[in-house]
């Protein structure tokens, strides 16, 4: 019997020079990865919360490497604040760039009845934020409904105002609201949203001060000269 002569596989040195190849690619992004840092950050969708203030929340404060601070893990840090509703991270460039976007948690007012900021989603918290104040108690009956009426009013609508008064009269719920520009509104709570037609209804007074009747129809009282 003849033995068959086992065959010698050549090397493909190709394929082995293609593996490397791969390989050196592949630590070295690794490598960039892992040693590459935040070089810009940008913010969208804060009014009351400055740029500085979601940089450190986000834990961005010294521009640190990427790695450590993927969507996710930003995303977290910034929904644990009481100020954030919700934020979206996006990153973009080389793992450098991160775009973050923001549904904030903004003060709707100081209430001083309990010494609390009441938050868009009717938190209270202890901070101090400059917000308007709510001068006098509102009955409990109606305050969850006071609540949700602030929440329909546009946010530059609310820095216009300074503070609020609960004052009922004899046939509805009605409140004084002191504006910054030395204007007063009496408004039912049902009607909180002609409020963010406030500065258009003005306009028309061409800078004369007064008190803007909204509970009952719609006119303005002008102070006397």
């Amino acid at each position: 019997m003849s033995k068959k002569k086992k065959k010698k596989r050549k090397l493909n040195k190709k394929r082995v020079l293609m593996f490397f190849i791969i390989l050196i690619l592949v630590i070295s992004f690794i490598y960039i990865l892992f040693n590459q840092k935040i070089k810009n950050i940008y913010i969208k969708g804060n009014i009351y919360l400055t740029d500085q203030e979601i940089i450190d929340i986000a834990g961005l404060k010294d521009y640190p490497n990427f790695i450590n601070n993927i969507p996710s893990i930003v995303k977290n840090r910034l929904n644990k604040s009481k100020y954030i509703i919700s934020s979206n991270i996006k990153v973009k460039g080389f793992f450098n760039k991160i775009y973050i976007e923001i549904k904030e948690n903004y003060p709707l007012f100081y209430d001083l009845n309990f010494d609390k900021l009441v938050l868009y989603d009717g938190t209270k918290v202890d901070d101090e934020k400059d917000s308007l104040l709510l001068i006098n108690q509102v009955p409990n009956t109606i305050y969850d409904e006071f609540i949700k009426s602030m929440q329909k009013l546009d946010i530059d609508i609310l820095r216009r105002m300074s503070e609020i008064k609960y004052e009922p009269n004899a046939y509805n719920d009605r409140f004084l609201i002191t504006m910054n520009d030395g204007n007063y509104v009496y408004i039912r709570l049902k009607k909180f949203t002609k409020l963010n037609k406030y500065l258009d209804i003005v306009s028309v007074f061409e800078g004369k001060k007064g008190v803007l009747n909204l509970d009952s129809g719609e006119y303005f009282d002008l102070f006397d000269e």
